[in-house]
């Protein structure tokens, strides 16, 4: 699968851009752990445009992380060019358009999910974007406003015709947010559809690599992004590359190298923010972390470590886990 120039393989499996999840450090570990390419945080146009030093931040990446992406969201075509050509300077692999992003305070007001009860100006963004800069431009967005309103099939072909070079589709409407279960069959209408010629990307409940050979198999999706599964378990690309690609002989790790990947993960959060803040930034990961499921009587544990404030606090609990899953 190509991205303008970008050749990402056969069958590729990337991480989903995610709020306060994907900084730097995640992606960076998942690209490590097997995941074919990742995206940023959401990043704001109107932030960026007026040089809000926290969303400056975002567009920070790391060579080793490549290939990346940046993730631009907003509700008005001139503010998204100029954070596209912003975005740009930041040497991203490609730009991608937040179109899906169905929290109030986002599609409340106008953007990402938001935009699906307004296509005529999505397009507008679409172009201006795509216009603004020399990178190839990406959109990711959802089956559609509502149930009564699944328009992606013919959106798919309206966006393609603004000049995006890959679409992704997250298998749900914006009023179901992240309830019931994903949409395939949708997804493969799109990818069924003769008039398109741009990579369809599927997104939505990839959970294990079951799931992901289906994608692929049954529902022929060109690639794949994995999201909230991958929280508090990077090593989910590498179990899912080695079902997808079966006669690469990808190594699976144990548990000492899962628990040195979320100590990293902590490592790395206070060195970037601070003690107190990385432990919080941390909890998310920890809290959906499957290394701790079907341990008995763990909730006094599990209750301790999310609420641990020290970095000595929780390296040590996070250690007698280890030890006591090694002896089991």
């Amino acid at each position: 699968m190509k991205i303008g120039k970008i050749d990402l393989g056969d069958r590729p499996v990337g991480l989903a851009p995610m709020e306060d999840v994907t900084d730097r450090s995640f992606r960076l570990i998942c690209r490590e752990q097997g995941a074919d390419m990742v995206y940023t945080e959401f990043v704001s146009a109107e932030a960026l445009v007026r040089n809000i030093p926290s969303t400056i931040r975002k567009l920070s990446i790391d060579k080793n992380e490549r290939p990346a992406a940046i993730q631009i969201y907003g509700r008005e075509p001139e503010p998204m060019a100029e954070a596209a050509r912003m975005a740009a300077q930041a040497c991203p692999d490609f730009i991608d358009i937040n179109f899906g992003c169905p929290v109030k305070k986002v599609a409340g007001k106008g953007a990402g999910a938001g935009l699906l009860r307004d296509i005529p100006k999505m397009l507008d963004i679409t172009r201006a974007v795509v216009n603004a800069v020399d990178l190839p431009v990406t959109v990711k967005t959802r089956l559609g406003w509502d149930c009564n309103s699944k328009i992606i099939v013919q959106l798919a072909e309206q966006l393609q015709d603004c000049g995006i070079q890959a679409l992704t589709v997250h298998g749900r409407t914006r009023s179901q947010m992240y309830t019931g279960e994903a949409d395939w069959e949708e997804i493969a209408r799109v990818k069924d559809n003769p008039r398109l010629h741009i990579p369809i990307i599927g997104n939505g409940d990839i959970t294990t690599p079951e799931k992901a050979l289906e994608a692929f198999d049954r529902y022929g999706v060109d690639g794949i992004l994995v999201g909230r599964a991958s929280i508090g378990a990077p090593w989910i690309f590498s179990d899912i590359q080695a079902a997808v690609h079966p006669d690469r002989n990808i190594p699976q790790i144990g548990i000492a190298e899962k628990f040195g990947l979320l100590k990293r993960q902590i490592l790395e959060s206070v060195s970037r923010i601070d003690e107190y803040r990385g432990i919080l930034h941390i909890r998310r990961h920890l809290a959906a972390s499957p290394i701790f499921k079907g341990i008995p009587s763990f909730r006094p544990t599990r209750i301790a470590m999310l609420q641990a404030s020290t970095l000595d606090e929780l390296l040590q609990i996070l250690s007698q886990v280890q030890e006591s899953l090694q002896a089991s």
